[in-house]
């Protein structure tokens, strides 16, 4: 995933580009739903990537700080137009929180969960959520599945989780984990840990938003 991802790095930000207009529609009201939440709140963001959710919810955070394992995807989000002093970035492991400093009243992980083999939901959720602490307000966005958006899916047999086929540009082709969630699903994985849950399952994208109980 992380050699991938290094690869894909300059590349990244184009699947935001798609002229379709309930992907844009879906897209501005993610962002807005997510700089509601985290409005004033002091952030943990995981696997932030190239920085452009970084960007976004730094209009409304009042500090963020975002991680990701990948050094080629911080190099490009530490050149992003960023408020002065609001926002950190540090490379980090996903699965270990509690080894990143600060303090956080908030956490943010977009486009990642989808990343998480489905054994380790129950560690990842557990893991930021002891690292934020109880009252907490979490963010979370990802894709909904569309055939023939994102490459081939690909199940394997004996297996709970399934994969896509991807391109780049330079004709390099990997096969990475990618699980796609319902509505009922998403309910059913958070219930056990939020208060105020809120699940929005769109055509293109889903998003949800809870206190940490």
């Amino acid at each position: 995933m992380q050699h991938y991802y290094s690869r894909r790095a300059r590349e990244y930000e184009s699947v935001y580009d798609r002229d379709d207009p309930v992907r844009l529609k879906e897209l501005a009201d993610l962002e807005q739903d997510m700089r509601d939440a985290l409005r004033g709140r002091s952030v943990l963001e995981i696997a932030c990537g190239t920085g452009y959710w970084t960007e976004r919810a730094a209009r409304s955070a009042d500090r963020i700080t975002a991680t990701d394992l990948t050094p080629e995807a911080l190099e490009i989000a530490m050149t992003k137009p960023l408020p002065p002093g609001k926002v950190r970035f540090r490379q980090a492991d996903a699965y270990e929180p509690a080894l990143i400093p600060g303090t956080f009243d908030a956490g943010l992980a977009n486009f990642w969960l989808s990343h998480v083999p489905k054994l380790r939901l129950p560690e990842f959720l557990q893991r930021l959520h002891d690292r934020l602490g109880s009252g907490a307000v979490v963010f979370m966005a990802d894709n909904m599945y569309v055939d023939g958006v994102g490459g081939e899916l690909v199940r394997r047999t004996g297996e709970q989780d399934t994969y896509k086929l991807r391109t780049l540009s330079d004709g390099t082709r990997f096969e990475v984990l990618k699980n796609y969630y319902t509505a009922d699903e998403l309910i059913g994985l958070f219930t056990p840990y939020a208060s105020e849950l809120r699940v929005q399952a769109a055509t293109c994208f889903w998003w949800a938003t809870y206190r940490i109980a």
